[in-house]
């Protein structure tokens, strides 16, 4: 993930500067437990701050409304008490080239500053602090204690300390080419390292889109460079200090092939400001690993749960098919009882004909035990096997719809795969959400606020016939579109007997489906169900009204009657 580094913190601050000062603070509210959102309204209106010390994507941009829930951190809580009704009045750096902003709250502007809040921008070292009008700390995000840092301990009480000044040089646009490329190419090494090495303010993307922009490459050793090279790259250094110095709409943000810009270098997409960019990007990026880790701790979870749930089926079913040799007990029995006869004292075993078909059968006898009391033993085994199945059978049909329900949810993550919008993240959390509630999983102490407030929404297709065909994404989608949704002209689809997607074919009145049209919706049922990988798949279709939930039943559950089938072909999709 790419840090903010000082080009685009100056950026983003310049911004700020000049749309959002002076503004009146009106609201704090903590995203999650490196993000904070101060709503600051201007005469031209209203917007929410994000300042985060993400330790991988600390930043500051004005970015989307917080969602609607309930904040319960201490430290935005502090804040709102202290800074109520205040303005900010200015936005300031605490020194030259450091990523460091002094946020000053005052009565109104013109007034001196009663409030500092201190924003360190510093990748894993970022923090959040509030300081009063003397610079002692009255709450960080990210509290120190002498143990973690000797250098430079943060607790409330104390005074604010600036961190550590950085000993590199800082550049100097009047310093000459030469004297620049002598500091460069003192020790020989790749160009990229060299030059984070030489100065301070530097980042590896900037290096990187300053080299690249220059036609050269950032692991092309300083040896091999020509006089040619170095006005080239010194050209673009300069370019680079002159727009930190004019600053004044001089930095053009956009998207590049690795990340982001804010000086046009490589832009393949150009960006409306610095804080749409920043708040997209890190939004994306921090949703894109919240979505994998989501994934993949969800999958492990079923994957666990799923394992010890087919075991202990696999037990039951052994257990029944004991039980089903009960009736061959009975009948050994009732042949030792009418040969109590034959019998002889110390009898391992005796061979009897049978009463239907006269053919033999071996009784295997206990020796110290008279013919009656081996023919008791007997029954006895008998009516413990019966009970047995009595007793198993509704306990193994209970397993087994609870393994069909989990992979009902393994097939809605199957789908989303892969991250490519708040929509699919949306989707997941919904799914632990599931999980939470049918307590497979416990409710953690913090959740990542993503960016989609709403519901997430069933994939949509289009029949061949031009009819919208709605794809459920989890059990909450699936329960909205069969017994919320689906009308009563509506077709509903879903794989025979095999966990996977609700689908429903929308139809209007007086309208009635083609056979391309079952044919297409068959097909996305196959395709988002546990046999994707398979040529053809039973798929059932009937009306929506012939679709009901039983009492108690979990999410994403639904019994249906007079279906009829049709062959999906998955690969087909």
């Amino acid at each position: 993930m790419q840090p903010v580094d000082f080009t685009t913190l100056t950026a983003a601050c310049e911004e700020l500067r000049a749309g959002w000062l002076p503004s009146r603070l009106e609201q704090v509210y903590q995203r999650d437990r490196f993000t904070i959102s101060i709503a600051l309204r201007t005469l031209k209106g209203r917007g929410w701050l994000d300042i985060s010390w993400h330790p991988q994507a600390a930043r500051l941009c004005i970015a989307a409304p917080p969602p609607k829930t309930p904040d319960t951190f201490t430290f935005s809580q502090q804040l709102r008490h202290q800074l109520g009704g205040l303005a900010l009045i200015a936005v300031a750096e605490i020194a030259p080239w450091e990523r460091v902003l002094d946020f000053q709250f005052g009565k109104r502007p013109g007034e001196p500053a009663l409030w500092h809040l201190y924003a360190e921008i510093m990748s894993k070292y970022s923090n959040v602090i509030l300081t009063d009008a003397d610079n002692i700390i009255i709450t960080a995000a990210h509290q120190v204690n002498e143990k973690q840092s000797s250098v430079r301990p943060i607790l409330t009480g104390q005074r604010y300390e600036v961190p550590p000044l950085l000993s590199d040089p800082i550049p100097n646009l009047s310093e000459s080419q030469q004297r620049w490329q002598e500091r460069v190419s003192l020790v020989p090494g790749k160009l990229g390292r060299c030059l984070l090495k030489s100065y301070r303010g530097l980042s590896s993307a900037l290096v990187q889109s300053m080299v690249q922009a220059a036609g050269l490459d950032f692991d092309r050793s300083t040896d091999t460079l020509t006089q040619s090279d170095w006005l080239s790259l010194f050209h673009k250094w300069q370019e680079w200090l002159v727009v930190l110095e004019k600053r004044d709409s001089t930095f053009i943000p956009g998207w590049t092939q690795q990340g982001y810009t804010v000086l046009g270098w490589d832009v393949v997409e150009p960006a409306k400001d610095v804080h749409s960019l920043l708040d997209r990007y890190y939004t994306n990026q921090l949703n894109q690993q919240e979505f994998t880790q989501l994934r993949h701790q969800l999958t492990q979870k079923l994957n666990s749960i799923l394992g010890k749930l087919r075991q202990k089926a696999q037990g039951f079913e052994q257990r029944l098919q004991q039980s089903d040799t009960a009736d061959r007990y009975r009948q050994q029995a009732d042949l030792l009882m009418a040969h109590l006869h034959e019998w002889q004292p110390g009898m391992k075993s005796i061979i009897l004909a049978d009463f239907d078909t006269g053919e033999p059968v071996k009784i295997e006898l206990e020796p110290e035990k008279n013919a009656v009391q081996n023919a008791q033993a007997l029954y006895k085994v008998h009516q413990k096997l019966k009970r047995a199945r009595n007793a198993v059978a509704p306990l193994l049909a209970e397993v087994k719809a609870e393994i069909y329900y989990l992979e009902q949810i393994e097939a809605a993550l199957a789908q989303t795969e892969f991250y490519s919008s708040t929509e699919d993240l949306q989707t997941l959390t919904e799914i632990r959400e599931e999980l939470i509630q049918q307590k497979y999983l416990e409710d953690p102490e913090y959740r990542v606020a993503t960016k989609a407030e709403s519901e997430s929404h069933p994939y949509r297709f289009e029949t061949p016939s031009g009819f919208e065909l709605l794809v459920g994404r989890n059990n909450r989608q699936n329960d909205y579109l069969t017994f919320r949704l689906a009308g009563d002209y509506d077709l509903w689809f879903h794989t025979q007997e095999i966990a996977g997607s609700h689908v429903l074919m929308r139809l209007e009145p007086g309208t009635v489906a083609e056979e391309a049209d079952l044919q297409y919706a068959a097909d996305l049922a196959a395709y988002y169900s546990r046999s994707r990988q398979s040529d053809r798949v039973p798929v059932v279709y009937t009306e929506p009204k012939h679709i009901y939930k039983p009492k108690g039943a979990k999410p994403g559950v639904a019994i249906y009657k007079q279906e009829r089938i049709i062959w999906g072909r998955p690969q087909l999709r």
